[in-house]
């Protein structure tokens, strides 16, 4: 689910339907907290990081355009909500991409 803003009832469905989850700068804001319950609770080999670049930049960002380098911001409130490093959000991430492009390739 491209830019996830829903909350863990969206998640559930989503996820039901075979769909990995991909948040974006959203996940960052403090008032996001259906779209943080959703980060912390959907498997985490269901989920991907994403900018929407030029939109919906990251805090410390935020309103400002985006870029990919401010993913890194996204992968360390994951990080923080999942309780697990920003490397491994990373790793993980990456490994799942990698995985659902040999699914389509």
């Amino acid at each position: 689910m491209h830019c996830f803003s829903g909350g863990p009832d969206e998640a559930i469905r989503s996820l039901e339907l075979g769909f990995y989850l991909s948040f974006g700068g959203i996940v960052t804001y403090p008032k996001a907290i259906e779209v943080q319950e959703a980060a912390r609770m959907a498997p985490v080999d269901r989920i991907l990081v994403e900018t929407d670049a030029p939109y919906l930049a990251p805090v410390p960002r935020r309103g400002k355009r985006n870029e990919p380098a401010l993913m890194l911001h996204t992968v360390e409130k994951l990080a923080m909500l999942r309780g697990q490093t920003a490397e491994e959000i990373a790793a993980t991430t990456t490994n799942n991409f990698e995985r659902l492009c040999l699914r389509y390739t």
